[in-house]
C-alpha cells in the first residue's frame, strides 16, 4: 500500500531563529546548540529508518479505473492488480538493472495521473502510459524501457505462477498452455523446425494471452529474443547492439481471458479478413512422394496412384507433389516438335496425362547456384533477383549463399518488384501447364541473414521476409498454401502445419491438438495438418493403432491429409474405416467449418476453440490439451495415448447440455465424465443441445 505519512523535502525542519539568542549567556547557547544537534541527529536517524526499514515493500505507481500497477521493491517486479488487490493479473520481473536495493520509486512525470516515469541508476529510463480507451472493463499499460547507453540488454520476465500462458510461436513439440515448455534464449523468429527442432516455427505472433485475463503484445518493430523456463516464467530480451534498442510492449487486462482476447487479440492486424478457397475442405489430400528420375515415369506413377484411390472408393481427392516432382514435370516438353509433322501415340497423349488430375504443386523461393536458370540470370546482370549484399569496394551485388535441401542455393529478393513479378509469372505459367489449382510455397520460414550472422538490409529484419512472402503468395489468388506465417492471419491462404514424428509424443500425435488451438487462437484457422502418421519418417507408417487414432483427429480438422495409403499400412477393415471418416468429414465437418468461417470473418472468433472458451473461470479447463471445440456447438475428445480405450472427458459450460453422439445421452456442462469408454473404432463427439 502507498506510504501516506507526511514528509518534508528537507531532512532539517524549518526553524525561526530569534535575535535574542545573541543576548544568551554561554551556558544557554551551549544547551541550545546541543539540543539542535540532538534534533538533527534524531531526524537523520528517522529519515534513514524510513528509507531503509519503514519504507513499504510495495507502492502504487499508476492507477486506472479497474486496475493498477505496483512496484514490488524486494522482488524488483511490476505487478498488475485490481485496485482492491484481491486479484493479480501478472507479475513482471524487471531484469533491466543490476541486482541492488531499489529505493522507493517516485513518479518523475509529476502530476500526470496516466503516466509514470523513472530512471534506474543510469541504466534505463522507464515510461508507462495508461490507456483506458477500450470497452468497459479493459485497460492497457504501454511499457517502454529505453537504454541510456548502447550495448545494454533490456529484459523483462513474465511469471507463470498461478497463470497459464498461450500464444507466441509454434514449436516442434507443441504444448497447451506453453507453461510446460523449456526453450533456451534465442531470436524470436520463425526457423525451419526440420533443421532446427529447438527453435520457433510455423505460426508466430508477438502476442501472449494469460488465464487471469491479461494479454501481452510486444512491439513488432524491435528485435527481441525469448526464453521459456518451464512453469516459472517466459522472458523477453533485447539483443546487444551498437544502437539503443528499446524494449516496448503493452500489457492489457480484461474482466475475463476471453474478453481481453476479443478486445486485443483481434487487433493484431487491422486488415480486413479474407477467406481462402474452401473447396479444398471437401477434397482429401494425398501426398505423393515419388522418387522418379523422369517426367514420363512420374506421370505413370500419378495415374496409377489416382486409379488406386478411385478403385478403393476414396472419392474425389487432391494429389500433392513435392518440389522435386513439380520441377520434374515442369521441365517436360509436353508438345515436342516433330520435323515430319507426326506424333507417336505416347506423344499424342501430351499434357493431358496429368491435367485431368487434381494436383497440388510445390515451389519455393530458392534456386540452386548450379541451376541453368541461376547462371543465365547472372549473365544477364539480374543479380538483384536474389537476396544479396553490396560490395564496399565497387558497390556490386553478391548473392548470399544458403542451403536448401542439401544444396547451395540463393533466395528470392522480395524487395525487388521485378524479381517478384518474374517469380509470380513463373508460378502462374507452371499452374496452367500442369492444370493445378493449388500451390504450396515451401521455405517461407527462416532468416537467411540471421542464420549467417549478417546484418540484414533495412526492411528485411526479423520475420519480415516471411510476412512479405505470404503477401506475395496471396497475389496468386486464394488457393495458396504457405509453410509458415506471421503478421498475416487476415490473408486468404492456408498454412501447412509443422511436420511431425510417427509416434505418440508431443512431437507426434499428441502435439496435433495443441497446435490446432495455437494456430486458431492467433487467427490462423485455415491450416492443413501434417499427413496422417507424420512426414518426418523415411518410410510408410505401419502402426495400425497410431494410423486410426491419427485419422480420427484429422477427420475433424479443415483438411484431411494422408501420407501412408491405408492399403499399404493396414488391413482391409482400416480401409473401410478410412472411407467412413472421409464421408463424415465431407458431410459433417466441412459444412461446420464453413459455417464458423463466416463468423470468423465477422467477429474474429476462432473456428477451433479451447474448452476454456466457454469455461473461462474453471482452472481445470486452462490445461486441457486433448479436447477441442468447433465453434461452441461440437466437442471432440479423441484418444491420444497408446493402448488406451478409456479417458476422462471435461464437458465445458455450466449452462450447457451436451449430447453424446454415440449413445444420445445428455450430460450437464461443467462436469467431467470419468473413465469414458472409447474403442479403437470410435472417437467421442458431443453436440450442444441447449
Amino acid at each position: 500500500m502507498p506510504h501516506t505519512r507526511a514528509r518534508n523535502h528537507s531532512p532539517i525542519p524549518d526553524v525561526n531563529w530569534d535575535s535574542g539568542l545573541k543576548e544568551m549567556n554561554e551556558t544557554w547557547k551551549g544547551a541550545v546548540a546541543c539540543l539542535g544537534v540532538a534534533v538533527f541527529f534524531v531526524m537523520t536517524i528517522g529519515i534513514i529508518y524510513w528509507q531503509v526499514v519503514d519504507q513499504p515493500n510495495k507502492n502504487w505507481i499508476i492507477k486506472g479505473k479497474y486496475s493498477g500497477l505496483i512496484w514490488e521493491r524486494n522482488s524488483q517486479s511490476l505487478i498488475v492488480q485490481t485496485l482492491s488487490e484481491n486479484k493479480t493479473y501478472v507479475e513482471i520481473n524487471v531484469g533491466n538493472f543490476p541486482d541492488i536495493e531499489q529505493p522507493f520509486v517516485k513518479n518523475l512525470c509529476w502530476l500526470n495521473k496516466t503516466e509514470f516515469c523513472y530512471t534506474w541508476d543510469s541504466v534505463a529510463d522507464l515510461k508507462i502510459l495508461l490507456d483506458n480507451s477500450f470497452s468497459e472493463g479493459t485497460e492497457c499499460y504501454h511499457i517502454n524501457w529505453i537504454p541510456i547507453h548502447c550495448d545494454i540488454k533490456l529484459k523483462d520476465c513474465f511469471s507463470m505462477a498461478n497463470i497459464s500462458w498461450y500464444g507466441g510461436a509454434g514449436l516442434s513439440a507443441q504444448h497447451w498452455p506453453m507453461n510446460n515448455v523449456n526453450m533456451p534464449l534465442q531470436p524470436f523468429v520463425i526457423s525451419s523446425l526440420k533443421s532446427h527442432p529447438t527453435g520457433f516455427g510455423s505460426v508466430l505472433e508477438r502476442y501472449f494471452l494469460g488465464s487471469t485475463g491479461v494479454s501481452v503484445l510486444v512491439n513488432s518493430d524491435i528485435p527481441i529474443s525469448i526464453s521459456i523456463e518451464r512453469n516459472r516464467f517466459f522472458c523477453v530480451e533485447t539483443p546487444s547492439s551498437k544502437e539503443k534498442i528499446p524494449l516496448q510492449y503493452t500489457v492489457c487486462i480484461g474482466q475475463t481471458m476471453l474478453s481481453v482476447h476479443q478486445e486485443i487479440g483481434n487487433q493484431l492486424h487491422e486488415n480486413r479478413r479474407m477467406l481462402p478457397n474452401v473447396d479444398i475442405l471437401w477434397m482429401p489430400l494425398w501426398k505423393h512422394y515419388g522418387i522418379s528420375d523422369s517426367a514420363a515415369k512420374l506421370e505413370r506413377e500419378l495415374r496409377s496412384f489416382h486409379n488406386k484411390l478411385l478403385r478403393h472408393g476414396l472419392g474425389e481427392c487432391l494429389i500433392g507433389l513435392n518440389e522435386h516432382s513439380t520441377m520434374l514435370l515442369s521441365k517436360k516438353d509436353h508438345m515436342p516438335n516433330n520435323p515430319h509433322g507426326l506424333r507417336s501415340p505416347r506423344q499424342k497423349r501430351g499434357h493431358h496425362q496429368v491435367r485431368h488430375l487434381n494436383l497440388l504443386i510445390t515451389t519455393s523461393p530458392y534456386t540452386s547456384i548450379n541451376s541453368e536458370q541461376f547462371q543465365n540470370y547472372l549473365k544477364e546482370g539480374k543479380d538483384n533477383y536474389w537476396l544479396s549484399l553490396y560490395s564496399q569496394i565497387d558497390a556490386s551485388l553478391t548473392p548470399v549463399l544458403t542451403r536448401w535441401k542439401s544444396r547451395f542455393s540463393v533466395r528470392l529478393n522480395i524487395t525487388s518488384e521485378e524479381a517478384v513479378n518474374w517469380y509470380l509469372n513463373t508460378v502462374r505459367a507452371l499452374k496452367h501447364k500442369l492444370g493445378a489449382e493449388y500451390v504450396t510455397f515451401e521455405g517461407v520460414e527462416g532468416n537467411t541473414f540471421l542464420e549467417q550472422s549478417i546484418q540484414p538490409p533495412k526492411g528485411l529484419e526479423g520475420d519480415r521476409y516471411t510476412g512479405f512472402l505470404a503477401e506475395m503468395a496471396a497475389k496468386l489468388g486464394n488457393s495458396t498454401i504457405v509453410t509458415a506465417s506471421t503478421r498475416s492471419s487476415y490473408l486468404p491462404v492456408f498454412v501447412q502445419m509443422i511436420p511431425l514424428h510417427s509416434d505418440w509424443s508431443y512431437s507426434g500425435l499428441r502435439g496435433i491438438i495443441p497446435s490446432v488451438l495455437h494456430y486458431s487462437l492467433l487467427g490462423y484457422n485455415f491450416f492443413i495438418p501434417d499427413a496422417i502418421g507424420g512426414t518426418l519418417a523415411d518410410e510408410f507408417l505401419t502402426d495400425e493403432e497410431l494410423f486410426i487414432r491419427w485419422l480420427q483427429i484429422v477427420t475433424f480438422l479443415p483438411v484431411m491429409s494422408f501420407n501412408t495409403p491405408p492399403w499399404v499400412c493396414c488391413d482391409d477393415w482400416v480401409l473401410n474405416l478410412t472411407r467412413q471418416y472421409i464421408e463424415k468429414h465431407h458431410n459433417f465437418v466441412a459444412p461446420l467449418v464453413t459455417k464458423y468461417a463466416e463468423e470468423w470473418i465477422r467477429s474474429g472468433k476462432p473456428i477451433y476453440r479451447p474448452v476454456w472458451w466457454i469455461s473461462q473461470n474453471d482452472p481445470e479447463a486452462f490445461t486441457i490439451d486433448n479436447e477441442f471445440l468447433i465453434g461452441d456447438e461440437v466437442l471432440i475428445a479423441p484418444i491420444v495415448e497408446q493402448g488406451q480405450v478409456h479417458r476422462d472427458i471435461f464437458l465445458p459450460g455450466n449452462d450447457y447440455k451436451w449430447m453424446d453422439t454415440k449413445t444420445s445421452r445428455v450430460f450437464d456442462g461443467g462436469t467431467t465424465l470419468k473413465n469414458y469408454f472409447c474403442s479403437l473404432l470410435e472417437i467421442p463427439v458431443f453436440i450442444k443441445t441447449s
